[in-house]
């Protein structure tokens, strides 16, 4: 089979890198990919390619995709997913997965998205919307603080501010309605500031079942010690141990009653949970694959992914089965200097072909790209993610950072407290 991935980022090299193990991988296409997507090896033979395409183009995807005979075409980020490509190329009888236009608005709409979940008994902080930058302030005086604001629409993972403070929370509010986020400011949610470790959960969606994925947990703040502005992630492990049973099986329920809700969904369902003393809630719903916990779920992920996202875009939920790797993945992000806010592109990137000959290393590239020497260079703000297996999560943990430092780029920047706390245990949180 011929499969284009649409993206460029550490998730789609994530995905590229499981869908290449396939023998079933005929050829493999990533549009417009990064410095890493380019020349994976694939278990059938030959090499991945990027190629110049714009995910937000529906039909220059659609004319791609039938002129070379595509027979599944993989949308990784959500701004596709929101803009309705996927319903463009389904209409020309491809064959995709992800979600179409008016569900992914469980992503483009934090609104809707809590209306979903009110309508649907979902468990989650209680919240209010808001058009008028007056009303809003006036609510958050009345609510007190912590609180936290968000912007309405997709905002790069950086449109929600957990504020501590009134002052955080009045400013947070202004930014949005004075245009810090663009149109996606212009409707903001403000919620109750619910307590406890955040987890993430992927699932398979189709046909109206949830096929959960192994839970893992992401660290959004900047810095170390869970301080700074939230960021897209800057390092995740899987499996989870602080996660008790009782609450995995609640949240693969809580899974469950969202798919259930979407019969006609075909694609990944991220819930994004809060284990609060009243039980898991969900934080946010997105409707694709997590970045960067894809990187540590995929590479536990056993079974060839070419048949389970096969199955999941037919609507075949009878033929979805996984098996799961036991060994622990742990992944430290490596960023560029200023991160998430200004900062330099194009320096020099070395060592990561010898950090990839450690013990069960992998390096997922995401901002990065070749400059005209052919030199491996920053191209983003995360720039690599840098993947540990082992057996055990220490050893995982400290393979992780082994290979972070024999990476090098100018004004390199990550975090060095990625999995601290759950070496110490759900206390840390308290």
């Amino acid at each position: 089979m011929k499969i284009l991935v649409l993206g460029s980022g550490g998730r789609e090299h994530a995905i590229a890198w499981a869908l290449a193990k396939s023998p079933r991988t005929e050829a493999l296409f990533v549009a417009p990919g990064n410095g890493g997507t380019d020349g994976i090896a694939l278990a059938a033979g030959g090499t991945s390619q990027n190629v110049d395409l714009d995910p937000m183009d529906a039909e220059a995807v659609r004319a791609f995709a039938q002129d070379n005979g595509v027979g599944l075409v993989v949308i990784g980020a959500e701004a596709p997913l929101v803009a309705g490509v996927a319903d463009v190329l389904r209409e020309a009888g491809l064959k995709v997965y992800g979600p179409n236009a008016t569900e992914a608005q469980l992503e483009g709409s934090k609104d809707h998205a809590k209306r979903f979940m009110d309508d649907n008994a979902i468990p989650t902080a209680a919240y209010a919307t808001f058009t008028d930058a007056d009303a809003a302030l006036a609510y958050v005086r009345e609510q007190g603080a912590p609180i936290v604001i968000k912007a309405d629409g997709l905002a790069a993972g950086k449109g929600v501010v957990v504020a501590e403070t009134l002052a955080d929370a009045e400013d947070a509010v202004r930014a949005c309605f004075d245009g810090a986020f663009g149109e996606a400011g212009a409707k903001v949610v403000i919620e109750e500031c619910m307590r406890g470790p955040e987890c993430s959960m992927l699932s398979f969606v189709t046909g109206g079942k949830s096929f959960p994925m192994a839970p893992s947990q992401d660290h959004k703040r900047a810095y170390d010690g869970d301080m700074g502005p939230n960021t897209g992630g800057m390092g995740v492990y899987s499996p989870v141990p602080i996660v008790t049973e009782d609450e995995m099986a609640r949240m693969e329920a809580i899974m469950q009653q969202a798919a259930a809700a979407v019969p006609e969904y075909r694609g990944t369902l991220y819930g994004g949970f809060m284990l609060t003393p009243a039980g898991p809630k969900i934080v946010e719903f997105n409707v694709r694959f997590g970045d960067p916990e894809t990187q540590v779920v995929l590479p536990r992920l056993a079974s060839d992914l070419v048949d389970v996202m096969e199955a999941v875009a037919d609507g075949r939920a009878e033929d979805v089965s996984m098996e799961w790797s036991d060994e622990w993945a742990v992944c430290v992000v490596l960023a560029s200097e200023g991160y998430p806010g200004v900062y330099e592109k194009g320096r020099v990137i070395l060592g990561v072909e010898d950090a990839e000959t450690m013990p069960g290393i992998t390096v997922f590239h995401a901002g990065t790209a070749r400059n005209e020497e052919g030199e491996l260079v920053t191209a983003g703000g995360r720039v690599l993610n840098v993947v540990a297996q082992a057996p055990t999560f220490e050893e995982a943990r400290n393979r992780a950072y082994e290979a972070c430092n024999a990476i090098q780029f100018e004004g390199k920047q990550l975090r060095r407290d990625i999995g601290l706390k759950a070496l110490i245990g759900r206390s840390s949180w308290e």
